[in-house]
């Protein structure tokens, strides 16, 4: 019953306006690189870097703050690795270098834009059973590689599995500034005949995962842990999940993941609609345990070869997450990008303001310090902003800082729309002011997403203006732009 009273209220509230844009909220893509799906389109390095650059400035425009990129295919890689080879996407080649490191490019595109950037891990599936990736894997683990139907899959009722997944793991977070690690197909092929129970293969993947974790969190303990479950975690009282759901039919118990402390966010693939999408989407919610949920749409429906669905199914979608208080993540890239029966217009007006990502939760660390100074320097048509003195007390490597402006004082820094600026690592900044006098504040955030209490600094009034939009401002030009800067930052 109370599922019920969730839907029917978050259903009412999308009937007379769109839910309000909140401070923090997780906002993500999945970013595919398997047969150049999303990206590359070129075999040359350097158009495929114009193309995400590309990519990532039409997402930044839409508020987008968590770039989940496809880093491990199938057995294959878009970073130099000694185990497995490069990913044909890059060069038309298996094993052939793209003269450059992919995944250190996104990273580094990433966080200039803000973004968190996600290491997507597909982790089971080895690819079709004679491609290079899964032939490789069959010479050098004979009896850990298994096939069903036309793939090969790690074997997960085999420890070595887990052992080699989480070494892969670990050596991605050791040597690469990523903010999360996110496994895909972290469960039992649809395809495979269990002959365990049911039980026993939930124990299985969640030896697995638990393996995952430790290996990353002794690395670095800030980056996020995540999945992306089958959409429905199994049946519920009322609604039935038609066969298909996590817990039940691939042994993915993605929840219990959540309550254990394994993971730190999940992003079901809930490719539905209707009642097999918003019962399921409040079961998530209610059983997150504190921690993060942000349901993946199926952007790609949209689309007249696929399922043809009109734009309303994902808006109504996107307003009900919301109303939960949930993240919302588009699968794929390229359908939002390329504005699919609107939703990129759509989703740019969905989050008019910018959005900062949830503090990662039960993690036993204080907040940074507050920075100890604040000065700005009066152009004639910009400002200069200088900070100094924050203090990490979380033991991660750096701090980031938040830019808040306002002509209003005090800058109320509850108020995503005075957010002109967020997650950077320098410690300066220039707005434009076009002869208004704005209030500044500006806050320390560690790389769990804690922040500390801002400073201000008070402008000077100078009566009524017209308002201006300060981060459409700084955001309308590139970072990589090689016209006159208007954002100035220093990485």
């Amino acid at each position: 019953m109370r599922t019920i009273i969730h839907i029917i209220l978050a259903l009412l509230l999308i009937q007379t306006a769109s839910a309000e844009s909140p401070k923090h909220e997780i906002r993500a893509v999945w970013l595919t690189t398997i047969q150049g799906l999303d990206w590359p389109h070129s075999h040359s390095a350097s158009r495929q870097k114009q193309e995400l650059i590309s990519i990532l400035d039409k997402l930044q425009r839409a508020n987008i703050n968590t770039i989940l990129f496809q880093t491990r295919v199938r057995a294959t890689t878009v970073f130099p690795h000694d185990s497995e080879p490069w990913d044909a996407c890059l060069t038309g080649q298996t094993g052939r270098s793209p003269g450059y490191d992919v995944l250190q490019f996104c990273i580094d595109e990433c966080h200039k834009r803000g973004m968190e950037c996600h290491a997507w891990i597909v982790t089971i599936p080895v690819g079709k059973w004679n491609t290079d990736g899964c032939k490789l894997m069959r010479q050098r683990f004979p009896k850990l590689i298994v096939k069903s139907g036309e793939e090969g899959y790690m074997n997960p009722e085999m420890p070595q599995t887990g052992d080699y997944i989480a070494r892969f793991c670990r050596e991605v977070t050791r040597r690469y500034d990523i903010d999360g690690i996110h496994l895909d197909y972290i469960r039992y092929p649809e395809t495979w005949k269990l002959k365990v129970s049911r039980e026993q293969g939930r124990r299985n993947i969640t030896d697995i995962v638990r393996k995952i974790h430790h290996a990353v969190k002794a690395e670095k303990p800030w980056v996020k842990l995540s999945c992306s479950p089958v959409g429905k975690y199994d049946d519920l009282a009322r609604f039935r999940s038609g066969g298909w759901n996590a817990n039940t039919a691939v042994c993915q118990d993605a929840q219990g993941w959540l309550r254990d402390g394994l993971m730190d966010a999940l992003f079901p693939m809930m490719y539905f609609q209707g009642n097999n999408f918003y019962p399921f989407a409040v079961d998530w919610q209610e059983h997150s345990y504190g921690r993060q949920v942000a349901a993946g749409l199926a952007v790609y429906m949209l689309h007249p070869k696929e399922r043809n669905w009109s734009l309303d199914v994902i808006s109504r979608e996107m307003n009900v997450l919301r109303n939960l208080n949930m993240g919302i993540t588009f699968f794929r890239s390229k359908f939002l990008t390329d504005n699919v029966k609107g939703i990129y217009s759509f989703t740019k007006d969905f989050n008019r303001t910018p959005a900062l990502i949830p503090p990662t939760s039960q993690t036993g660390k204080r907040a940074p310090s507050a920075v100890t100074t604040l000065r700005v320097t009066r152009g004639k048509t910009t400002d200069k902003l200088f900070w100094q003195g924050a203090r990490d007390n979380s033991g991660a490597d750096y701090l980031l800082y938040n830019i808040y402006a306002s002509e209003s004082w005090p800058v109320d820094t509850k108020n995503p729309e005075n957010l002109i600026a967020s997650r950077l690592r320098a410690q300066q900044l220039t707005v434009p002011h076009k002869g208004r006098g704005l209030h500044y504040a500006v806050t320390a955030s560690d790389r769990y997403n804690q922040e500390s209490t801002p400073v201000m600094s008070e402008g000077k009034p100078l009566g009524k203006r017209k308002p201006i939009d300060f981060r459409q401002l700084i955001l309308g030009k590139s970072p990589n732009s090689t016209n006159k800067q208007i954002f100035e930052r220093k990485r």
